[in-house]
């Protein structure tokens, strides 16, 4: 097996979903591979098809791009389950797989799961502890506090395979920095990735006397390229509003500055257009560079449709091209 390559410097991921067009999503990620993206990423919806299920389809269609998981939460799978997943998506993958964890949320895991979110941090800890050492050495001999995994996986494995991990808040992200290879953003703020982001990743790494070099900062933005900033604005929002209104993105979307651009109860157009590239092509790039600029090496575009847009696959296009 070969190693997903060190990031480049312009390096460019996309999100790519089946949505209701499947055989649609295995063409553009097709397309997104001849255009020369680093990767691209599924993530898990509590109501969609299984991530594992749909990259190991993108990865019997292509043979160069990179292929990750943004996120899988990790109360729907055991750790040792999780590994199996992890080493058998590398394996069909030839080496392209990266596997991004995350908690979830409290009205998901509590409210539709019936399971508990407790000590976040320690929970996060435990199961990438797991998920390491099986990945590592074929098997974990670990009894945590809230899981535990005495196994032996004898499948084909990637020692070197990385982990990231979804990380908001200030001790996740520490630790994220001391125990995983990189973590995934949504809804974060370049302000927010360059003042809080990246210090408490760096304090993580040199904890445990790592540096910041490969360490993967992946930042989800919506694109969308058009001539009705207004019409996009709207088509955002409502997504927005919602993710914004879960604890952990709230916290979070303060912390950059945006309590009052919340305070009235949806998202103000100063803040969507902080989030998000939105409007011509010049538009699209220089979101992007934004992100750059505040530390994300490997910055994910999530291209929508919204009245008056030029469409999806002319968002992977524009995009691109930076």
């Amino acid at each position: 097996m070969v190693s997903v390559p060190p990031l480049s410097d312009g390096a460019l991921a996309a999100a790519i979903s089946p949505g209701k067009d499947f055989d649609g999503a295995v063409q553009r990620v097709k397309r997104a591979e001849e255009l020369g993206y680093e990767s691209v990423w599924v993530n898990q919806l509590p109501n969609t098809r299984d991530a594992g299920v749909i990259l190991s389809v993108y990865a019997q269609n292509t043979s160069r791009i990179g292929l990750g998981t943004s996120v899988l939460p990790i109360y729907t799978r055991h750790p040792t389950a999780m590994a199996q997943l992890a080493a058998s998506l590398d394996e069909i993958s030839s080496g392209r797989f990266r596997l991004g964890i995350g908690l979830s949320h409290q009205i998901t895991v509590e409210g539709f799961w019936g399971l508990k979110l407790e000590k976040p941090v320690l929970a996060m800890r435990e199961y990438t502890e797991i998920v390491r050492t099986t990945l590592r050495e074929g098997g974990s001999d670990f009894s945590g506090e809230l899981f535990t995994a005495r196994w032996q996986y004898s499948g084909p494995r990637s020692p070197d395979q990385q982990i990231l991990i979804a990380a908001l808040g200030p001790r996740m992200l520490e630790q994220a920095g001391e125990i995983a290879d990189g973590v995934a953003l949504w809804m974060c703020a370049p302000s927010y990735i360059e003042n809080e982001v990246v210090p408490r990743v760096r304090k993580g790494r040199e904890k445990v006397g790592k540096s910041m070099d490969d360490f993967v900062i992946l930042a989800s933005l919506a694109i969308c390229l058009t001539d009705d900033v207004p019409a996009a604005l709207d088509a955002f929002r409502s997504t927005a509003t919602v993710y914004s209104n879960l604890p952990f993105y709230r916290r979070a979307l303060e912390g950059a500055g945006y309590a009052e651009d919340l305070a009235g109860g949806e998202p103000t157009d100063r803040m969507l257009l902080d989030l998000a590239g939105i409007g011509d092509e010049a538009a699209v790039r220089a979101a992007i560079k934004r992100y750059r600029d505040a530390g994300a090496n490997l910055p994910m575009i999530g291209p929508f449709n919204a009245p008056g847009s030029a469409g999806v696959d002319a968002g992977f296009e524009a995009a691109i091209a930076t």
